[in-house]
């Protein structure tokens, strides 16, 4: 038990369970009732999971490179050579990845190659971050950020092919507004709360020659940079809000200005003065519900559509 509580918290299950729910949400929410067609709930839940064991194979493999600086950043979090045997990591990274490839080429088939293709990508991509990437400038947070946007965009682009991208009807162009406000909406928020957990574990990146923002150019330009990308998501929520109060879907901008624009004035103001490792653990946790409140809002289009 103690074993499989340590491989849970390695793999990040809670992460897990949130892509699992974005997306299910965006499929069975959003896909489905927008372009009026019936579900494919073996190849949606095959590729999910997909994702989810690609995503896994991400953090083991991370936790992996990174065993140095948890113990500084994190101690209580490490599991890696005090439950499991950091050997493992490798093995487990490897099956974990391999098995989520396997079951994107089912899940997707010969005719979507790019999709497997990309998956491939992703899976590179994550040991490029743990290995290298993550300890420079920026480049880690907006490979992390894409690859969080990547989960709702694989699932836009199984709908429609090369071939028919630009002859859809009209349903196509609602679906695709609808899709690419959330995934800029997911690649902010994590832009921003990379940043944030950048700042949050500068002592332990220091010691160990990162060269993350904060280390780099210091607190207040991360406080600004995180600022500017917060006034450009409150600038979209706002037109957003505007846009649907046309269409009268009171009930859904309700709930979005009390769980998601709220929420990031809050983390707007609370940038400016954060400065110790708790407040930037603060403004972490408050941009992760925030985007789990963002996510859910798509249980609204079963309603609107």
């Amino acid at each position: 038990m103690q074993t499989l509580k340590a491989f849970l918290q390695l793999v990040r299950w809670p992460n897990l369970v949130f892509i699992i729910l974005t997306q299910a949400l965006y499929y069975f929410c959003v896909v489905v009732p927008v372009l009026n067609v019936a579900p494919q709930y073996g190849g949606t839940v095959l590729l999910i999971l997909a994702s989810v064991f690609i995503a896994a194979g991400g953090y083991v493999i991370n936790d992996y490179f990174d065993l140095n600086i948890d113990q500084v950043n994190k101690p209580e979090r490490t599991v890696l050579n005090k439950t499991i045997n950091r050997r493992w990591a490798i093995l487990w990274h490897s099956g974990l990845s391999m098995l989520g490839l396997l079951l994107t080429i089912v899940a997707l088939g010969a005719q979507k190659w790019y999709l497997v293709l990309a998956n491939a990508v992703a899976v590179l991509l994550l040991w490029l971050y743990s290995t290298s990437l993550k300890k420079g400038l920026l480049v880690g947070n907006v490979l992390i950020a894409l690859l969080t946007a990547w989960t709702l965009l694989i699932l836009f682009f199984r709908e429609f092919s090369f071939e028919t991208f630009f002859a859809a009807g009209p349903s196509f162009g609602v679906i695709t507004r609808i899709t690419f406000m959330y995934a800029a909406f997911a690649f902010i928020t994590t832009l921003v709360r990379e940043a944030v957990k950048d700042a949050e574990d500068m002592e332990g990146d220091r010691r160990w020659g990162c060269k993350t923002m904060p280390i780099v150019m210091g607190l207040q330009a991360t406080r600004l940079y995180n600022a500017v990308w917060m006034v450009v998501l409150l600038a979209a929520l706002l037109f957003l809000q505007i846009y649907v109060i046309r269409f009268q879907w009171w009930l859904m901008v309700l709930y979005t200005t009390a769980t998601v624009l709220i929420p990031a004035v809050v983390v707007f103001r609370k940038n400016f003065t954060a400065v110790h490792k708790a407040d930037f653990s603060y403004l972490s946790n408050r941009l992760k519900w925030m985007m789990l409140a963002g996510i859910c809002s798509m249980v609204f289009f079963l309603f609107y559509f």
